[in-house]
C-alpha cells in the first residue's frame, strides 16, 4: 500500500477542524433538556465523588477509546445520547448509582421544538432533519421553525418532485402482489416500494404501510411464474419448446414486479382506492393476459389512476407480446393454462373460455394483432411523468455541469468531522467522498458501481473469465501503469451487446486528480476496515457500516441508492439557514443522474454525442433520447459558439 503522510492529506485542514455543531445557548432562561441533562449527570458524579476517569474505571470501559471524550461533552452539555451504545453507556451509569432506569434517558429526551420536529419524521429521515436544523432552533419564533420545516420537506426530504407527490397520493394503498422466490432469483422489493415506506406512507389505519405477505398470492400464479422463470432462465430453452431470448435475475426481478402490480390492480376490490377489478383469488391466471378485453381494462385503469399513458404501459405491452408470439412465446407454448380460466364476470364470459379452450393459438395471434393496434396509438399519446432532469437541474443549467457537481465532494471534505471524535462518521464520509468522485469519472450505472470488487496492491488479480462468471468488474493496482485501474468485461454491463463495447472489456486508468489516490489508498487501508467491524470481507470496495450481523455488508442496490441519495441531502443542497450545502436549488436524486450530468458536460463542452457517449459507456442515438438535456436555446448557443468565431477572427 502506498503510504502517504497525515500531513500531505489532500485539502487538509489544521486540527481546529469542525466536530460535532456547538449548541448556541437559547434565548429562554428555562434550560434546554441537553443542559438539564449535563446537569443531572454532573450532579450525580460529584454527590458519590466521581471524575470522568473514575468513573469510566468504575463501570470497567476505561479501556474503550472515546469514552472519555464522550462523558466530557454530555457533562458540559455540548452533547447529548442518542446512539444505542451511548445508552448502554448510561444503563452502566445509572447502575453504579443506584438509579431507577432509563433515569438520564428520559431526562435527555425532553420535548423541545427540535426534538418534536425530528420525532414527526421516519428514523430514516431523522439525521437528515438533525443536519439541516440550526444550532439556534429552539430559539427562534414558532414563524421562523415553520419556515424552517417547510422549506426542508420541499428541498430535502422525499417527495418534493410533482412525480414524488404523484407516489405519496396513489401508494398509501399498496395493491402489488409481491413474489418472494421465483426459480433461483431471490425477488427484492422496488426501489421505489421501499423508497415509499421510508418516507412515512400509512395504511387507512395510520400503520407504516408493509409488503404484502406471500400467501397473499395465489397459488396458481406462484407455480405459473415459477415455470415461466425456469423456462427464461435456463441456460438452453428446455427440451421440446422454443425461446428466442434468455431472463437475467435482473430481468427477472422486473418481470415480476411488473406482474405483480398487473395481477394486483385486477385482485382489487373495485370500491377500493386502488380501483380494482375484484378478479377472486382462484380465478388469476397468466392465461388472462391472452384476452384483448383483459388489456383493455388495464390500459384504462392505468389511465383513470395517473391522468394519462406513459411508456410504462407501452413497454407493458410489448413485453406481453414476446409471451403470445408464435413458437417462442411462453404462454402460447402452453394451451394447457386454458384450462384455469373460469368467468369473471364483466370481463370474461363462458363463450370466451369455450373459444380459448377449443383454439388457444388462435386467442394468442388475435391478442397480439390487438396489442400492436394499441401500441401503434400509444406511441403516438404517452407522456412523462418522472422528469429525471428535475433534480439535478441547477447542475444542468451551468456553464459547467460536471464542475458544478463536484461542488459536493468538495463540500463532503468541507463537513468532514474531526477522526479523533467521529472515526465511523469519517469513514462514511470518504466512502461517500469516493462513491460520488468514481461516479464522475467512471459514469456508471449504480449496479456497476456497487458491485465493483477491490484487489489491494500486491495481491492476485481476477482473470477476466472469472470477472464475466461473476458478472461485475474490479479496481486494482497497475504497476505498469502506476495507477488504479479499472477492469469490467462487457457482460457486466447492462448494454454488454451495444456498438460502444463491440464485446470487448472496459479498463480505465483513474486519474489521481485532486488526491483521489491518496483518498483510495485511505480507504481501502484503513476506513473500509472500520466500517466492517471484523464482519467478513465481500470483496466489494463500497461497503455498509455495519449495525448488526443481519445484513451483508456489501451493499445492494437500496443501500447504494440511499446512501447516495443521502450525501445530496447533506452536501448536496444548500441550506440558507446554515449556510452549508453546494448547490442552490438541487433536489435529493439517485446515483443515475450522474450520468445526465456527465453527458450534459461533454456536449456542452465539444458540442459531440458521440464524445458523450463515450463517457458513460453507451451509443450517440441514447445520449440524444435520455441523458443530453438541452432547450432549444441551448442548441442555438452551442452552434453559436461556432460561428461567431469567424467575427472573433479566429
Amino acid at each position: 500500500m502506498r503510504k502517504v503522510s497525515r500531513s500531505q492529506r489532500p485539502g487538509s485542514k489544521p486540527r481546529t477542524r469542525r466536530g460535532k455543531r456547538p449548541l448556541t445557548k437559547p434565548a429562554s432562561k428555562k434550560p434546554s433538556s441537553r443542559q438539564e441533562f449535563a446537569n443531572a449527570l454532573t450532579a450525580e458524579m460529584k454527590k458519590h465523588g466521581d471524575n470522568h476517569i473514575s468513573l469510566l474505571a468504575a463501570i470497567q470501559i476505561d479501556s474503550e477509546p472515546h469514552a472519555r471524550t464522550i462523558l466530557l461533552k454530555w457533562s458540559r452539555g455540548q452533547s447529548a445520547p442518542r446512539r444505542r451504545e451511548s445508552f448502554d453507556l448510561l444503563n452502566r451509569i445509572e447502575i453504579r448509582y443506584g438509579l431507577p432506569k432509563d433515569f438520564f434517558r428520559d431526562i435527555s429526551k425532553a420535548q423541545t421544538p427540535s426534538s418534536k420536529a425530528i420525532k414527526n419524521v421516519t428514523n430514516v429521515q431523522q439525521h437528515i432533519v438533525r443536519w439541516h436544523l440550526p444550532d439556534d432552533f429552539d430559539s427562534r419564533s414558532l414563524a421562523q421553525r415553520s419556515e424552517i420545516l417547510l422549506w426542508l420537506e420541499q428541498n430535502v426530504l422525499s417527495g418534493s418532485t410533482d412525480f414524488g407527490k404523484y407516489l405519496k397520493r396513489t401508494n398509501e394503498k399498496r395493491f402489488r402482489l409481491r413474489f418472494l422466490q421465483l426459480g433461483d432469483v431471490k425477488i427484492k422489493a422496488k426501489l421505489l416500494d421501499r423508497f415509499r415506506e421510508n418516507a412515512g406512507l400509512v395504511d387507512d389505519g395510520g400503520n407504516v404501510v408493509v409488503h404484502e405477505p406471500h400467501e397473499e398470492v395465489p397459488p396458481q400464479l406462484i407455480q405459473e411464474m415459477n415455470d415461466l422463470v425456469k423456462f427464461k432462465r435456463s441456460t438452453i430453452a428446455p427440451s421440446g419448446f422454443q425461446r428466442y431470448s434468455g431472463w437475467s435475475k435482473y430481468t427477472t426481478e422486473l418481470r415480476a414486479n411488473t406482474y405483480g402490480r398487473f395481477f394486483g390492480a385486477m385482485m382489487a376490490l373495485p370500491r377500493s382506492s386502488v380501483g380494482g377489478l375484484g378478479v377472486p383469488k382462484s380465478h388469476v391466471t397468466m392465461a388472462l393476459m391472452a384476452f384483448p378485453v383483459v388489456w383493455d381494462w388495464f390500459l384504462a385503469w392505468a389511465e383513470k389512476r395517473r391522468g394519462f399513458y406513459t411508456k410504462y404501459e407501452l413497454n407493458t405491452l410489448i413485453d406481453v407480446i414476446s409471451l403470445l408470439r408464435r413458437k417462442t412465446g411462453w404462454i402460447r407454448q402452453h394451451p394447457e393454462l386454458a384450462n384455469k380460466l373460469s368467468p369473471i364476470q364483466g370481463l370474461l364470459t363462458r363463450l370466451d373460455v369455450r373459444k380459448a379452450r377449443r383454439d388457444w393459438s388462435g386467442t394468442c395471434e388475435t391478442t397480439i394483432e390487438h396489442l400492436r393496434v394499441r401500441g401503434r396509438e400509444l406511441r403516438k399519446i404517452i407522456r412523462t411523468h418522472r422528469d429525471s432532469f428535475e433534480p439535478i437541474l441547477p447542475v444542468l443549467k451551468s456553464d459547467s455541469p460536471l464542475g458544478e457537481y463536484k461542488k459536493i465532494a468538495d463540500e463532503v471534505l468541507k463537513q468532514m468531522p474531526d477522526e479523533h471524535l467521529h472515526p465511523l462518521e469519517v469513514a462514511e464520509a470518504v466512502r461517500t467522498y469516493l462513491m460520488l468522485r468514481f461516479g464522475m469519472h467512471l459514469g456508471f450505472r449504480q449496479r456497476n458501481l456497487r458491485e465493483l470488487l477491490i484487489c489491494p496492491p500486491g495481491q492476485k488479480k481476477k482473470g477476466e473469465l472469472t470477472l464475466r462468471e461473476l458478472r461485475c468488474g474490479e479496481i486494482r493496482w497497475s504497476e505498469s501503469e502506476k495507477g488504479w485501474e479499472v477492469f469490467i468485461p462487457s457482460l457486466a454491463f447492462k448494454n454488454w451487446d451495444s456498438s460502444f463495447f463491440q464485446r470487448r472489456a472496459y479498463r480505465h486508468i483513474l486519474p489521481d486528480l485532486e488526491g483521489l489516490y491518496y483518498w483510495i489508498d485511505e480507504y481501502v487501508s484503513r476506513h473500509r476496515t472500520a466500517l466492517l467491524k471484523g464482519r467478513k470481507d465481500p470483496g466489494t470496495f463500497f461497503v455498509r457500516k455495519m449495525r448488526s450481523d443481519r445484513t451483508s455488508p456489501a451493499m445492494d442496490d437500496r443501500a447504494f441508492y440511499f446512501a447516495w441519495r443521502d450525501a445530496i441531502q447533506r452536501y448536496g443542497i444548500y441550506n440558507p439557514f446554515t449556510k452549508r450545502g453546494a448547490i442552490k436549488g438541487l433536489l435529493p436524486h439517485g446515483p443515475h443522474c450522474v450520468r445526465d450530468v456527465l453527458a450534459t458536460h461533454v456536449i456542452k463542452q465539444t458540442a459531440s454525442y458521440d464524445l458523450a457517449a463515450f463517457a458513460i459507456q453507451d451509443t450517440p442515438e441514447m445520449v440524444k433520447n435520455y441523458y443530453g438535456r438541452f432547450l432549444p436555446e441551448e442548441k442555438v448557443g452551442l452552434a453559436a459558439k461556432v460561428l461567431n468565431k469567424v467575427w472573433q477572427g479566429a
